[in-house]
């Protein structure tokens, strides 16, 4: 296969200054790659002998909220802005009518228009799920009957000079529980790629909960694409566990578009040598007293770098909403590149936005401390990576998981196995 560049993958829905170099990010695909489908999933026949479709569920929340709309007989929106975006600039007769930007003029229309399908997006973008489709040669439904309780399993695997890819739709019916777990992994020594793109649909009062590892060795690109949609008093929590790779990119896109949703999102990551990690987190508010968590918690060291985009998008008629987002970030070496936008966009004015960022180096008495104790630099950078891993395995849902990343310890810090022992 030829090489391929998947360009402005992760993009923010809202760019910030160019010169930041923040916007979006290049997804190298390396040249000469077979492609392959290595992928195993684990789940019930429940979930996957069924009739359902990830479209035909967001048509029919989009019938129910067509009918609450029609209902309302105060639907007819009159702001400024909504005269702005339909082009009814009367001149100087309407000095309240703004001018808007083309983004401004985007997102107040997919405001008015309401269309659930139309809005719907992943974290990674159009692109990179295009490809993954293509790698991965068709889409697996699982569909989680109302009030049923299912679990599921996703192995994403590749050897070197592959490219082996997932695609997965997941409709949960009203007051189902679904637990999921994905892992992407290779140890392959020379170039692969393995990917996942998921469209998860959680119906009314719907539980899922996400578990993702990447554990790629050092000649790995993965990629791992998200999109979520939430209907009235849903919820979903996704825990994104990134810890190696050559380069990662990460993106999840949620629509909270029923009343009472909620989403919490949990990331750990670690990087090291000359690896790059990259975040997209988009999560648009549209429900009425709606919530969103968005924490990271990681380390780089060597020569690493890493970008996170976390965007709050506060949509007018969010009332109540509450989004967060909180991101710490160790740098244990001087030599590593780290770049943090936390964003919250807001048209509504009865909601709550936070957004913060703790990042700090390693202090220089800390290194002293440790100097005096026989540790060099590297040793004391393995200590944080250490700790790192010794999380992940602990927290590890599955025993193959566990594996992956004691086998990427070993391959990070010396005898991290027998330490951990």
């Amino acid at each position: 296969m030829d090489s391929l560049t998947i360009r402005n993958a992760s993009a923010m829905p809202a760019p910030t200054w160019s010169w930041l170099k923040m916007n979006s990010v290049d997804i190298e695909v390396p040249e000469g790659l077979e492609r392959t489908c290595r992928v195993e999933i684990e789940a019930s026949e429940a979930l996957t002998d069924n009739m359902k479709s990830f479209e035909g569920a967001l048509a029919e929340l989009q019938g129910r909220q067509n009918e609450a709309r029609a209902a309302d007989s105060a639907a007819t929106d009159d702001r400024a802005v909504a005269r702005a975006a339909r082009g009814a600039d009367q001149g100087a007769a309407d000095l309240d009518t703004p001018a808007l930007s083309a983004y401004e003029r985007s997102a107040v229309l997919s405001e008015l228009a309401g269309d659930v399908a139309r809005d719907f997006e992943t974290g990674v973008g159009t692109n990179a799920r295009s490809y993954l489709n293509f790698l991965a040669g068709g889409t697996v439904v699982l569909a989680a009957k109302e009030g049923a309780v299912e679990e599921a399993a996703i192995r994403v695997t590749a050897n070197a000079g592959e490219t082996s890819g997932a695609s997965i739709d997941v409709v949960c019916a009203p007051d189902s529980e679904l637990k999921l777990t994905l892992s992407l992994d290779s140890d392959a020594a020379d170039p692969a790629f393995v990917g996942s793109t998921l469209r998860i649909f959680a119906g009314a009062r719907a539980r899922v909960d996400i578990v993702v590892y990447v554990t790629g060795s050092d000649a790995v690109t993965a990629v791992e694409d998200s999109g979520f949609v939430l209907d009235e008093g849903a919820r979903v929590s996704v825990r994104h566990v990134v810890l190696g790779g050559k380069f990662t990119a990460t993106g999840l896109a949620a629509d909270l578009r029923g009343d009472h949703a909620r989403i919490d999102v949990d990331t750990s990551y670690l990087a090291g040598g000359t690896e790059q990690r990259d975040f997209n987190y988009v999560i648009r508010h549209r429900g009425r007293k709606t919530v969103s968590n968005m924490d990271a918690n990681g380390v780089l060291t060597g020569t690493s770098k890493k970008c996170l985009r976390g965007t709050i998008d506060l949509i007018h008629g969010a009332k109540g909403a509450e989004g967060n987002e909180r991101e710490t970030v160790l740098l244990a070496s001087k030599g590593v590149d780290n770049k943090t936008i936390p964003s919250i966009l807001c048209d509504e004015d009865d909601v709550a936005g936070n957004h913060g960022a703790t990042i700090g180096h390693v202090r220089p008495e800390q290194l002293f401390y440790a100097a005096c104790r026989g540790l060099s630099q590297e040793q004391t950078e393995a200590l944080f990576l250490s700790a790192k891993l010794e999380e992940a395995v602990l927290t590890a849902p599955t025993d193959e998981i566990r594996t992956n990343v004691v086998r990427l310890g070993n391959q990070i810090v010396p005898n991290f196995e027998e330490e951990i022992a």
